[in-house]
């Protein structure tokens, strides 16, 4: 009775399983190895676990051997770098995990050494690491090209299914495999098999023999006939079945540069892979590969400098892809918008310098949502394509397109691709099961006729295989399955913007919000906290030193090196806290440096500005600076404590207001109830919550019931991904804090009044301090958390006596409005969204803004204004947020809509206070440096120019409006050229009216 094509199928797998033990023609041991020094056999375990441990040992491959057949085959028992080195003193070095164990070899004898870790690619320890095996191999070729090719075809056969090649197929690999004459002798087959899955299930097997033997040369040649024939009978089908489809393949090995172990295995794993990557270009004339991050060659240059040399030949012969243009592949979520500038500022800096090339894609294959400021950035810095794949992952919803136009706020557009393998995705594999179902996926396959597939062990790094290259040269002549070549990624661009006009091409507009992954908006918030500050001070740093440089002081100085270490920490895997303790550790850590670094440059630059103003007889005065666009209230702490005035510093300018004579608003009072001003009365009930919040001006109610209640939600535990994620039913479940543990007046003006309340839950505390300035328009409120609890998040809702349908969220550069209801999946999926330092929510007339400095986990539907303050995840951290951690959130009422209500300007102001210096002999009076009149605008950056010559001044229009703008500069400097974020010529008047969302750059110059 004949068998159909599925139990055909299984049955050709069994006999091609039964070639693989014939692979190996004849092997010998690699014997005495050493460790540290010290004698180890194989089989051993190590000495330690602990570190990095040093293997050596030799290799002598026997007479009669043909080189290029012989392979050392090695499994340390951890991942390392090999280093062969041979006796004409040449080197080769390969990474070791445990995809890569199979070396070939450059001379008949060879030295042996290794850099080893007891861990694998995924950072798991190996917790009994020893030497697995070790031995030289001399590889049967025949049998192991013919066992290859014949599972390709199993593996195009399970991928196509129904299709009608497959019986062709089927008949061709069974043609083949009874052509074998195969050898049956007992012992020799017994031992031969005996690693296989059925020979391992019984009971006792029987003495095996320690060599047995190979093929001999008659049946070697049916296997060779039975190759050649087969590789006759598939080119034969291709032409009756032709390939369906492209894929243009690359290899890849997604290195995150911190995730589940610490940079300085980053580190070695970059060396391994990047080896490894080069091995494989040595062999293959047709390989390519791309590799992303400025900061991974950058480390290099320190690391192991040789191979840079090494790696920049391929770059100029177009087989190495430094691609991206970016420093790392950052969170877009997060950053500000002038620290998404600064990665590609200095990512495309850095590889112009290095290899001589820019970079016109930007790959972003595992990044958690996109910024809709993203797209103009890109564009600005002369990358016009977009790669992800980070999209497929959505939950709820299906992203629509794979090959689509990314519209940003501004209009800007660029050319955007995703691929969806269902096989490891980005990581993805050279095989027809692989290829057939990336194809199939592809829906942009009616507009264009390729599609892109990475290919590689990634994410720990490791990269494409030997075995990857020989099966694409494989399936170069194989039917009905899509065409799969190596091939350039800007190349493929290039061929798909050249396919269609952009008109034909899908547009999707505004940000890409991954319904996916939500706590990575809170988790790890002291590497959060950190970074926030740490881009504020060296923004303001910057600001502060070009104010000096604008009075007639020095040029500002450069402070790249500081925003590296900004930079890096924006990484996909760092800020959004996904990662273990160590590198949360080490990102506080060099956050802070760059923090500290940004404090001390404004000190000193608000003493160069002192030195710089107007004398004067004012015997005590302070110098106050304002390093925004918009003019801002004095309220500025000092050493001889808070000063609240009605007075004004101007937008990027200076003040100095004379001691003396500065006096504080008037109408603040304060009680352990109420706090009151001339411009709002907040009213605290015996809860610890805001129980009624009067916006004067107006008369309005501005909460619709208690402000500020504080939940927590025990059942935060996600069914995967427990740093990653939030359950959209972490609600059901909530426990509001209510108890008071204290209660206590700590301030009561003149100048600032504050209430502090104490509350506990379990073994965590929560000290929030509810704080009115007495010309204040805003109550922060500031909080000190000390989190013990596993598994639980603890957020702040405030129902606002609000009724509308859209609310407000900052992101970078601009805005994003999302629905306040749930009509629909997408609506409903975004219970957890991003925004930086405000969420609004507003009438026409009036309205209420949740503000932050640390956070950016927020949530509006209905009324209910939300905020994620702190979650305790246990996995991969599992002490994560664990301890004392110390933010200021604010309510805000205002008249009018967000952009008419001041609330980007009080946020500005929360998250920057205005930095101040005492000095004597000063004259009291306002110094307008840069004065911006037109259409409202926001500062991103106000910088000394990389190339040295005058200054940068980069703004943006953060809320949708077009209009005119006109910088006004001191005598002595003048507005020049437009420049894009690479600070280069732009096309367009530098005076032409702003558009919605636009962000534009000068160079100032003196003259």
């Amino acid at each position: 009775m004949p068998l159909n094509n599925t139990q055909r199928l299984d049955r050709i797998k069994v006999r091609i399983a039964e070639l693989a033990h014939w692979r190996e023609r004849e092997s010998v041991p690699v014997d005495g190895w050493t460790v540290n020094g010290a004698p180890i056999a194989v089989g051993d375990g190590w000495p330690t676990r602990e570190g990095v441990l040093k293997f050596a040992g030799s290799a002598q491959v026997p007479d009669g051997w043909p080189l290029s057949d012989t392979r050392l085959m090695l499994n340390l028992g951890g991942e390392s770098l090999i280093t062969l080195t041979y006796p004409d003193g040449t080197a080769r070095s390969f990474g070791l995990d445990p995809y890569h164990q199979e070396f070939p070899l450059a001379a008949q004898s060879v030295e042996i050494a290794s850099d080893s870790v007891a861990r694998l690619p995924f950072g798991e320890p190996v917790r009994e690491p020893r030497v697995q095996w070790a031995r030289l191999s001399w590889i049967d070729k025949p049998v192991h090209e013919l066992h290859l090719l014949l599972r390709q075809i199993a593996e195009a056969c399970d991928a196509l299914g129904d299709h009608e090649v497959c019986p062709h197929l089927l008949t061709a690999a069974e043609d083949a495999l009874r052509s074998l004459d195969w050898p049956s002798d007992g012992p020799d087959y017994v031992s031969r098999t005996s690693s296989a899955v059925m020979q391992q299930k019984i009971w006792q097997l029987p003495e095996l023999k320690e060599n047995p033997a190979g093929l001999d040369d008659a049946s070697r040649k049916t296997v060779e006939d039975a190759l050649a024939s087969l590789t006759a009978q598939l080119s034969e089908l291709a032409e009756r079945f032709p390939p369906q489809g492209k894929i243009l393949l690359t290899g890849h090995a997604h290195i995150d540069l911190a995730w589940l172990w610490p940079y300085a295995e980053t580190r070695r794993k970059a060396r391994r892979t990047f080896h490894t990557a080069l091995g494989l270009m040595e062999t293959s004339k047709d390989f390519h590969f791309n590799q992303s991050t400025a900061h991974y060659y950058h480390q290099l240059e320190s690391d192991d400098p040789e191979l840079l040399e090494s790696i920049k030949p391929y770059v100029k012969e177009g087989r190495w892809e430094t691609i991206g243009g970016m420093w790392v592949e950052p969170d877009t979520n997060m950053p500000t918008g002038e620290s998404l500038v600064r990665q590609v500022l200095y990512g495309q800096r850095y590889f112009e310098k290095t290899f001589g090339v820019r970079h016109d894609v930007c790959w972003l294959p595992d990044c958690f949502g996109f910024s809709p400021a993203l797209p103009q950035i890109l564009k600005q810095g002369g990358i016009d394509n977009f790669f992800t794949i980070k999209v497929n992952w959505s939950e709820t919803n299906r992203f629509p397109y794979d090959l689509f136009w990314w519209e940003g706020l501004d209009g800007s557009r660029v050319l955007a691709h995703t691929f969806d393998n269902p096989m490891q995705g980005y990581n993805g594999f050279v095989r027809p099961d692989c290829h057939v179902p990336t194809w199939k996926n592809f829906r942009g396959k009616e507009v264009h006729d390729e599609t892109l597939l990475a290919v590689g062990y990634g994410d720990g790094g490791g990269g494409t295989t030997p075995e990857m290259v020989e099966r694409e040269v494989q399936l170069r002549d194989f039917p009905a399955l899509p065409s799969a070549r190596w091939g350039r990624i800007d190349e493929f661009y290039a061929r798909a913007r050249a396919a269609e006009p952009e008109t034909r091409y899908p547009v999707w507009a505004g940000e890409i919000y991954l319904e996916l992954h939500r706590a990575t908006l809170t988790t790890q918030s002291h590497v959060k906290r950190m970074h926030r500050r740490a881009e504020r001070s060296l923004i303001t740093a910057e600001t502060l030193e070009s104010f000096a440089t604008l009075l007639g002081g020095d040029a500002p100085q450069n402070l790249e090196t500081s925003w590296h270490h900004v930079l890096k920490n924006e990484f996909h895997d760092i800020l959004p806290g996904s990662g273990i303790k160590e590198i949360n550790d080490d990102a506080v850590n060099e956050l802070t440096e760059a923090y500290d670094t940004g404090i001390a440059a404004q000190d000193a630059a608000m003493g160069a500005i002192a030195g710089l103003l107007p004398k004067g007889d004012a015997a005590k005065a302070i110098v106050v600076a304002n390093p925004t666009s918009s003019p801002l209230a004095l309220n500025v702490a000092t050493d001889g404590g808070y000063l609240s005035s009605e007075d004004t510093v101007p937008a990027l300018g200076v003040a100095v207001f004379d001691l003396a004579k500065l006096e504080p608003a008037s109408g603040l009072q304060a009680s352990e109830e109420v706090l009151e001003n001339a411009h709002l009365k907040a009213t605290i009930g015996k809860d610890g919550t805001v129980t009624s919040l009067i916006h004067k001006a107006t008369g309005r109610e501005a909460l619709a019931d208690r402000g500020n209640q504080l939940w927590v939600y025990p059942a935060d535990k996600p069914r995967n991904w427990d740093a990653w994620d939030i359950e959209d039913d972490y609600a059901r479940k909530g426990v509001e804090l209510t108890e008071v543990e204290s209660r206590e007046l700590v301030e009561s003006g003149p100048h600032r009044a504050a209430l502090r309340i104490v509350k506990r839950y379990r073994a965590s505390t929560v000290t929030q301090t509810y704080i009115l300035t007495a010309s204040g328009r805003r109550l922060d409120i500031e909080t000190t958390i000390d989190w013990h609890d596993r598994r639980t998040m603890l957020r702040t809702l405030t129902p606002a006596n609000i009724r509308a349908r859209r609310a407000t969220f900052e992101c970078a550069h601009g805005v994003v409005e999302r629905t306040t209801h749930t009509n629909t999946s997408w609506d409903a999926a975004q219970f957890e969204v991003p925004a930086h330092r405000f969420a609004d929510l507003s009438e026409p007339d009036f309205g209420v803004a949740l503000l932050n400095d640390a956070k950016y986990g927020h949530s509006v539907k209905g009324n209910l204004l939300g905020l994620s303050l702190v979650r305790g995840p246990v996995y991969p951290d599992p002490l994560a947020d664990e301890g004392e951690q110390t933010f200021t959130y604010a309510l805000y009422p205002h008249t009018g809509a967000w952009h008419e209500g001041g609330v980007r300007q009080q946020a500005e102001a929360l998250n920057q206070p205005l930095p101040s210096v005492t000095a004597s002999g000063l004259a009291a009076g306002a110094h307008a440096l840069v004065t911006l009149d037109g259409v409202e605008v926001a500062l991103s950056g106000l910088k000394g120019a990389e190339d040295g010559s005058g200054l940068i001044l980069r703004v943006n229009e953060p809320a949708g409006r077009s209009g005119a703008l006109s910088p006004t500069l001191p005598d002595g400097w003048s507005v020049g050229e437009r420049v894009n974020v690479l600070e280069e010529a732009a096309e367009g008047d530098a005076l032409a009216p702003l558009t919605p969302f636009e962000l534009r750059s000068w160079k100032i110059k003196r003259g």
